[in-house]
């Protein structure tokens, strides 16, 4: 009998769970911020592909930073050029650019770094509060007793004092744990590089390159800077990126490419 009532009542648990209302998923956005002044265009052959594929190509860089909205959470993809860099610093800080859509450097649960350079770690001392997603390899290079050349730890004392929380990364991560928002461990350019895949309701899947790749040359024809970390890492990230693309039917925008900034609404405007 003790059997039968437990089987019974299973049953009442699982018919319960099977008419209970969904939980209404959480409304989404990615926002795009200029996070550095563009500088004029650069040739690339040299320095961006290291068997020299572009010719005469020259190609106008941007710097790119990102918001994305998860309910009232929000996560703050890359932080771009300090205000104080010659040539390229930004017009208007990320502090005063949330401003604009009424946010508060308190209200960023999460700042997540693609990877260690400069123009992309310059305003990251502007969020004390926020938890700091990084990738391991990047958070290990940062804390290093002796920083490499390239590696911009200053902005990220009060991480490495233990001041503010971090959370290295080591592989990939799912930031929101729903699978909306997912950290992509993609090294290659740096140690613990990582580029991030958004799945907005409306919009579709957007994945944005971090230094995966700098322009669509180098993603189209699998370029490797002649500066990059690890150039196995990098091809064997590209090929993994690519098939998630293909995967999800993902929109590639590629954070330092011109090009790709009218893939995404202009600012104050987000992407659903």
């Amino acid at each position: 009998m003790n059997r039968i009532l437990t089987i019974l009542a299973a049953g009442v648990c699982a018919l319960a769970g099977a008419t209970a209302p969904a939980q209404a998923a959480p409304e989404m956005s990615l926002t795009r911020f200029e996070c550095g002044t563009p500088q004029a265009p650069v040739a690339v052959n040299e320095r961006f592909s290291d068997i020299y594929a572009y010719g005469d190509l020259k190609l106008q860089f941007v710097y790119s930073c990102y918001l994305v909205k998860h309910g009232d959470e929000y996560l703050l993809w890359d932080t771009g050029h300090a205000m104080t860099m010659p040539n390229v610093a930004p017009k208007v800080s990320l502090v005063d650019l949330l401003g604009q859509i009424s946010l508060k450097p308190d209200q960023i649960k999460y700042v997540g770094i693609s990877h260690y350079h400069a123009d992309h770690t310059g305003q990251v001392g502007s969020f004390p509060k926020a938890t700091l997603l990084i990738g391991k390899g990047e958070w290990d290079a940062i804390t290093s007793p002796k920083p490499a050349e390239g590696v911009n730890f200053k902005p990220f004392e009060g991480w490495i004092k233990g001041e503010n929380k971090v959370e290295p990364v080591p592989l990939d991560k799912d930031v929101f744990g729903d699978g909306s928002v997912m950290m992509l461990y993609t090294p290659g350019h740096t140690p613990g590089h990582h580029s991030l895949l958004v799945r907005l309701p409306q919009t579709g899947n957007v994945l944005i390159s971090g230094d995966l790749v700098h322009f669509h040359e180098n993603y189209d024809n699998n370029g490797v800077p002649a500066f990059n970390f690890d150039r196995a890492q990098t091809l064997a990230s590209l090929d993994r990126v690519k098939k998630i693309v293909a995967n999800f039917k993902a929109t590639v925008i590629i954070q330092h490419d011109a090009r790709d900034i009218g893939k995404l609404p202009a600012f104050p405007a987000a992407a659903k």
